[in-house]
């Protein structure tokens, strides 16, 4: 029966939202230190290609831990708990990676928040799909992939400004040093030769056209007086030093090297604070309640969701699948036969969704765009090609995951990343326009948006027993953090070995072995409870165990 018109769906809408903070944290966190990046590894003085790969990369180290743990504290503490935990985590990180004075505490704290990434993105989808009737659930745990892609996109922008505002400090700071030099010498200086006027000019670190110089010279009526001189030179701003570089050879640093990438990781304290207070006002999941014996606290969450009615049907579904169960979870329970192939098919998604080799583009936009004849160095073209793209086409994919349903939109995701990929590598390989390989990226990134990113974490959310969830969620997003990093790790490899083309291809191929995969073994399960999926897939998989069971027996 739908009971959707009796949703309280402000109230649904507000718990989900603020559980969703988490994703946004996830995304905040992971992006933050792209920008960071250039700025910290001069502060701490970072000159190997392995201590600059480890501060980048620690935090997976505690995105793996987070993930591990998560399933069995979850599962003893509750979804809420571990949310309020994760919030800590990230405000942690943001204080104290700013305000690290050595390298080894900024490591110490990127793992923490590595931790809390790891328990955010097990436990916030998974709570959404536990407090979300079965016919908009799509929808609402897709928003926690929203909050991610709001958060990336977020911290992309803070990186800009706090770096562009740094510049900015640092271009007035220059540039009033070297006017002031260059009024306080010339009431000593004669600019009776050219030889004079270019010492000067190069003594306080401008670099002009030394035809420039002649033809200022030239149209001097005698000898150029010093306003004249200033003037000429403050019109050729454009040309002088760089900053960074005139900063540098006064043995100075710049304003984002001294505080800038503290600024980039403090700022994500304030949604940090957000979560964590505002998880303090948020229901534990019903269903979490119910495994713990807590019916009455239940069936009250319940009821203000949707209803006395509502409560009623939705507790009884949850009691049926709970009968005759104990409380405490063991994680060799996932290796039980009943589960075990629930347990393969959610790794093997949350697999796919990485090395499908989206996220590639993502973390190496710069080296993807120079193989195609373009220096991408300008962080706001990153920004516009992937947060931007990303975040819209977020919306198509809440607005079709319960309409569309989940299979086909993977379906769709696997078979599209696999063309476009084919094209990709087909473009290196021909010397096709830089505009066009742009275009096939952007065609990647929407199409990964709107279908593998937020659908992949909608399934994982649903397709485990109500006893185990928390403990499969865990295994599911640690093996989708461990993906992520051997992604990371060979495309470097892969792309020196193969090159842009056929790293591109390899991925394809991953793509079309994806689709045929979810072909096979991923059913719908669009607009069907919890308990209704958690009972389809049981006697799926009873099915198939029973002509082992007769075999077993007839010998």
């Amino acid at each position: 029966m739908d009971r959707t018109h009796s949703l309280r769906w402000r109230y649904l809408l507000l718990i989900s939202m603020v559980a969703a903070l988490g994703g946004l944290l996830f995304g905040y966190d992971w992006v933050v230190i792209g920008g960071a990046k250039p700025f910290f590894e001069k502060h701490f003085d970072l000159r190997s290609d392995f201590l600059s790969g480890w501060a980048n990369s620690c935090a997976l180290v505690g995105c793996l831990l987070g993930a591990l743990l998560s399933g069995g504290l979850t599962d003893r503490f509750g979804r809420k708990r571990l949310l309020i935990l994760a919030g800590l985590l990230f405000l942690a990180t943001g204080i104290g990676t700013a305000l690290a004075d050595r390298f080894a505490w900024f490591v110490v704290f990127r793992l923490l928040g590595g931790v809390g990434i790891g328990l955010a993105s097990n436990i916030s989808p998974m709570y959404i799909a536990e407090v979300s009737p079965a016919a908009v659930r799509g929808k609402f745990v897709s928003l926690n992939q929203l909050t991610i892609v709001i958060g990336i996109l977020a911290a992309q922008v803070v990186n800009l400004g706090i770096a562009r505002y740094g510049d900015i400090l640092d271009d007035v700071r220059v540039r009033s040093d070297q006017s002031d030099a260059a009024k306080d010498a010339s009431d000593g200086w004669e600019y009776r030769e050219l030889s004079f006027l270019r010492a000067f000019i190069e003594k306080h670190g401008w670099k002009i056209d030394p035809e420039d110089i002649d033809t200022f010279f030239a149209a001097q009526s005698g000898v150029p007086t010093t306003e004249a001189v200033v003037e000429f030179m403050d019109g050729h701003k454009a040309k002088v030093e760089p900053v960074a570089v005139e900063l540098a050879r006064r043995g100075e640093v710049t304003c984002n090297e001294r505080n800038g990438w503290r600024l980039m990781f403090f700022s994500g304290t304030l949604p940090a604070v957000l979560f964590f207070v505002c998880m303090f006002r948020v229901p534990e999941s019903p269903r979490w309640l119910v495994k713990n014996g807590q019916h009455a606290r239940a069936r009250a969450i319940l009821a203000r969701i949707g209803g006395d009615d509502y409560a009623a049907d939705e507790l009884r579904q949850i009691e049926a699948t709970l009968v005759d169960e104990t409380e405490k979870v063991r994680f060799r329970e996932l290796f039980d036969p009943r589960v075990a192939k629930i347990l393969l098919l959610g790794v093997v998604l949350a697999v796919f969704q990485q090395w499908c080799g989206i996220n590639v583009i993502f973390n190496y936009a710069e080296e993807i765009f120079a193989s195609a004849g373009f220096g991408v160095s300008d962080i706001m073209l990153n920004i516009v090609i992937t947060g931007t793209v990303n975040l819209l086409f977020t919306f198509v994919a809440i607005a079709t995951v319960d309409r569309l349903g989940r299979r086909w939109l993977m379906l769709a995701g696997a078979a599209g990343l696999a063309v476009i990929y084919a094209l990709l590598g087909a473009s290196y390989v021909s010397g096709s326009p830089g505009v066009l390989v742009v275009g096939l990226v952007v065609a990647a990134i929407a199409c990964y948006s709107c279908t593998l990113a937020p659908v992949i974490w909608v399934v994982l959310s649903e397709i485990y027993p109500n006893r185990i969830r928390g403990a499969a969620m865990s295994v599911s997003v640690f093996a989708l953090w461990a993906a992520c990093f051997l992604l990371t790790l060979t495309f470097p490899l892969l792309k020196a070995a193969l090159g842009a083309a056929g790293t591109f291809w390899i991925y394809g191929a991953i793509c079309v072995a994806g689709f045929f995969f979810i072909l096979r073994w991923l059913p719908e399960t669009k607009g069907k409870s919890l308990e209704q999926i958690e009972a389809e897939l049981g006697e799926g998989h009873a099915e198939a165990a029973a002509p082992m069971r007769k075999s077993t027996s007839g010998d």
